[in-house]
């Protein structure tokens, strides 16, 4: 496993050469294949548009989830740029848009809200590559430790920022973001039922996280949303910085929770190609209602 993930990684680093126009194509091919392959994960997507999309025919829900493996595949051959293509290199390819510069200016500590979206290890350098506050964020560790040591080296490179395991406590990251860092949050996975509550996500019950709201309250935080995506060809990448949100948190979690999760909702719609569907949304279920994602 060690060599197949070493060859791996030798493949991506070789691949990060090419001009985009070339990676996106392959990378759209790779998708198509996985597509056809990964038979579990495309369940997983077709079911989750089905959920969240009920009123559009079945065949235009299988096109999204075609499309959104393209952008899929796209997101791991690129990987390579955002891991070794040069600070000048991505600053060319990465077109920000919006308030870049709030964590800069705010006396404030900042928290970016950003969803996933296919592109958000994007919007990750971004917030290194085009700001200076010091950016700290939890990530998943990695069962491969080769791979989790290039995901810790990658999202580090820019030396302007620290990751924190999810697995371990939040104190040190509480430090940090005392300390000064901004904080690149992820907000919307399901996790479990601890620190969750059940509030709607395009109409379905969803377990969603309570701890952006008190964090942001208790640390009175800035919550800047913030949306990477995909461009078509080699024509990049737009991270857009939006207007923080208005009056948020309210210190009621479960209407902070809802109002976020209806966001999210609204930027899904503007793109839902590019959203994370292969990801079991629904997975933890209210009590007493089934599982909503049947085993095969």
């Amino acid at each position: 496993m060690t060599l197949l993930s070493r060859a791996v990684l030798a493949l991506v680093w070789l691949l990060h050469w090419l001009p985009l126009a070339w990676q996106a194509a392959l990378g759209r091919g790779l998708g198509a294949l996985f597509y056809r392959l990964a038979g579990s994960r495309r369940r997983i997507a077709l079911r989750n548009l089905e959920l969240c999309f009920p009123a559009k025919p079945a065949a235009e829900r299988e096109r999204i989830a075609r499309e959104h493996f393209g952008w899929l595949g796209r997101s791991l051959i690129e990987r390579g740029l955002l891991w070794y293509a040069s600070p000048e290199r991505l600053k060319r390819l990465i077109h920000v848009e919006g308030q870049v510069h709030l964590a800069d200016e705010s006396e404030r500590p900042v928290m970016w809200l950003v969803p996933h979206f296919l592109a958000l290890d994007v919007a990750g350098a971004a917030t290194q590559l085009f700001q200076k506050r010091w950016v700290a964020s939890i990530y998943q560790r990695q069962s491969n430790a080769v791979m989790d040591a290039a995901m810790r080296s990658g999202r580090l490179r820019f030396k302007q920022g620290e990751v924190f395991s999810r697995h371990e406590s939040v104190l040190p990251l509480i430090r940090a973001i005392k300390r000064g860092a901004a904080f690149f949050n992820l907000p919307d996975m399901d996790f479990g039922r601890r620190d969750a509550v059940f509030v709607p996500f395009f109409g379905v019950p969803a377990a969603t996280l309570m701890a952006p709201a008190k964090m942001a309250g208790s640390l009175k935080m800035i919550v800047q949303p913030v949306i990477a995506e995909f461009l078509p060809g080699g024509a990049g990448y737009r991270v857009r910085f939006l207007p923080p949100l208005a009056d948020w948190p309210t210190g009621d979690a479960e209407a902070d929770a809802r109002r976020m999760n209806e966001w999210i909702e609204s930027e899904v719609v503007r793109n839902p190609a590019q959203y994370l569907w292969v990801h079991k949304r629904f997975k933890t279920r209210p009590v007493g209602e089934p599982k909503l994602y049947p085993k095969r």
